[in-house]
């Protein structure tokens, strides 16, 4: 069985989530190893290829 759709976050009730939100939109990089890994990898890339990544056009 599973939760019902009902769960806890210590984080969510202290506010420790929010803080982080607030703080990585307002200095453009994010908290989380994820979207680290990603801001990163994608400097290293564009620095190689001595350009910025096209963006394709989506239909």
């Amino acid at each position: 069985m599973g939760k019902f759709g009902l769960s806890f976050s210590l984080k969510r009730a202290v506010g420790i989530t929010a803080i982080k939100q607030k703080i990585s939109k307002a200095t453009g990089v994010p908290l989380t190893k994820q979207g680290l890994e990603r801001k990163v990898g994608g400097a290293l890339l564009s620095a190689v290829t001595g350009g910025k990544k096209k963006k394709s056009k989506r239909r």
